[in-house]
């Protein structure tokens, strides 16, 4: 079967990476084709992840890449017909009288012969009109206005004349054009070079080099856009937390001039000074405030000013500077890790009606009962903070999700791991390899409490899990696929899941475990509930229905064999205020 002319293009079986003719050609899993050195090399610059230079689709793992033998045999056949289509004799002449085509072979009277599978594929992948290949391959020539002035060699390089590729730069020891790149010495060199002291190293074309090297940099630049988001959202939340700490402040203020307003004159220095400790607070709030948005807007104006750079590098068409001032700029500035920052209430908040209380009982044995407004304004704090009971979901455990070796009590309050598998039927909600169960009731909206009583168990998980996780075989556990929890391993280590797992200090080990979430704020809140301390709080967003997750981990040689105790729905708030 012939193959018409018409199908077949240097554009079409070109690399967008390199420019050139497909070397080996690969496709990735969104349908794009490249050189296999080429797409290696790209990858390869990148960190963690992997994204098409064309669709800047993102790939979780790197794809296992295999070579396109079809789309191979085309290109190979392309070159070979383009070798000896016209003689260097008559090219000039042949293409002022008709365009190009590589199927114009030399001493044949008609195109090769192609099977009808082959030809299929070269007709699904690469028919198109030409038409502007023709319009624009009959245009009159015109003459050359580049000539090199006299004494100065034109450089050439294996696509042709260089026309501004290196900015006329020569090798100053043998006088020939720089237009290889040599991955080893990371320098531009000239043909000689490769075959003398650059011999046997890893050496290419310039210009490919330099294409591979922006698009990972086209990458970069994305990349430090993403930190300026984060760090001008981080700045919203300041703000935002800043005029709650107002809020609360002024609350306490105005309460506690209500309550000195009823006492005698003696008790005005205490006055003042109790206003000053909430004052100071304030101010310290405002001064941290301040020089937490300061060191962010300055890593901002540092990353600006680098993406900057990366712009101009990336327009940059002159090879021997852009490698020049590559290695300054092709790897991210140190930062601070802000993930953990957050502006927080005085620890001594709350504080100040307490003491005039005992100030109040001390002079006025009548007072034995502030009014009602200080009182409410003593709490506010502790209730905006703990104002949990009305939230509290009643969980229990779903036996058809836990992994066979859990035990589940009958209630489905309580979770353990035995040492031998439980005669359960393997469904596709069922874990089978890790020791983990889910609980219910899933929701998708609103605020949810519970409560989990941890004991001195040495390992545990406890979180909330997407409807959508994968349940099979070893678990990615972070938020990308659907995971909040909070872990403890060695009794003491406390680390919060994600793909940079955050490591927790604590100074008091928690008996039983507070989980808070707020689905429109997309935040879920850990706490020690016995001392009403705050843990950790993760911010993101929810998609999808929200499960309870538990995992009481293994047993550790019978060292963490006691099990996981769901707390009934309230029980720890209300415990809570009879102490009080």
């Amino acid at each position: 079967m012939s193959l018409p002319a018409e199908f077949l293009s240097e554009e079409q079986l070109s690399c967008s990476i390199c420019l050139d003719i497909f070397t080996n050609p690969v496709s990735t899993p969104c349908g794009h084709s490249f050189c296999l050195t080429c797409i290696t090399s790209y990858w390869e610059g990148q960190s963690k992840i992997c994204l098409c230079p064309l669709c800047k689709e993102n790939f979780r793992k790197r794809p296992e890449l295999h070579i396109n033998h079809t789309l191979k045999e085309i290109t190979e056949q392309f070159k070979r017909m383009a070798e000896t289509s016209v003689s260097p004799r008559n090219a000039l002449g042949d293409s002022l009288a008709a365009p190009f085509s590589p199927l114009k072979l030399a001493g044949q009277s008609r195109p090769p012969e192609y099977s009808e599978q082959l030809m299929k594929e070269i007709k699904s992948r690469f028919q198109r009109s030409t038409s502007s290949e023709l319009l624009s391959s009959q245009q009159p020539s015109a003459a050359s206005d580049d000539a090199p002035p006299p004494g100065m060699a034109r450089c050439y390089s294996v696509s042709g004349t260089n026309e501004g590729g290196s900015g006329g730069q020569q090798c100053p020891k043998h006088r020939q054009c720089l237009e290889l790149f040599c991955k080893t010495d990371q320098s531009c060199i000239c043909t000689v070079c490769a075959e003398t002291e650059h011999q046997g190293h890893s050496v290419g074309p310039a210009k490919r080099e330099m294409n591979i090297k922006k698009s990972q940099l086209r990458i970069m630049e994305v990349e430090l856009q993403g930190l300026i988001t984060v760090r001008e959202k981080k700045i919203e939340e300041i703000q935002a937390s800043l005029i709650e700490i107002q809020t609360i402040a002024d609350q306490e203020i105005a309460g506690t001039v209500s309550t000195f307003g009823e006492l005698m004159s003696a008790v005005e220095r205490s006055q003042a000074e109790l206003l000053e400790v909430v004052e100071m607070g304030r101010r310290a709030a405002e001064l941290r405030s301040q020089a937490f948005i300061r060191d962010l807007e300055m890593e901002i104006a540092n990353l600006r000013k680098r993406s900057g750079n990366l712009s101009q590098l990336v327009q940059s068409q002159d090879h021997f500077t852009f490698f020049k001032t590559y290695p300054a700029n092709s790897s991210l500035p140190a930062m601070k890790n802000w993930a953990d920052v957050a502006l927080t209430p005085d620890p001594t908040a709350g504080a100040v009606l307490k003491n005039v209380t005992q100030v109040v009982r001390q002079i006025q044995e009548s007072m034995k009962k502030l009014p009602e407004t200080c009182l409410h304004t003593e709490n506010s704090l502790e209730s905006k903070l703990w104002r949990l009971q009305e939230y509290a979901m009643d969980v229990t455990l779903d036996r058809d999700s836990a992994h066979p070796r859990l035990i589940i009590s009958e209630d489905g309050k309580q979770v353990r791991c035995s040492d031998r598998y439980q005669n359960v039927p393997d469904t596709s909600e069922r874990f089978d390899r890790v020791v983990c169960v889910l609980g219910r009731p899933g929701f998708n909206s609103g605020r949810h409490y519970w409560v989990v009583q941890v004991g001195e168990k040495t390992d545990w998980d406890l979180g909330v899990a997407s409807h959508f996780i994968n349940r099979k075989g070893k678990i990615a556990a972070n938020p990308a696929n659907g995971f909040w929890f909070l872990s403890l391993r060695d009794k003491h280590e406390y680390i919060f899941r994600a793909e940079q797992s955050t490591t927790i200090s604590l100074q008091q080990k928690p008996q039983t475990i507070g989980v808070f979430v707020d689905y429109e704020k997309g935040q879920v809140s850990f706490y020690n509930a016995d001392t009403r301390s705050l843990i950790f709080t993760f911010t993101g967003t929810f998609a999808s229905v929200l499960y309870p997750f538990f995992s009481p981990c293994t047993n550790k040689s019978s060292k963490n064999e006691a099990p996981l105790i769901i707390c009934p729905a309230g029980s720890a708030e209300r415990s809570w205020l009879t102490e009080k």
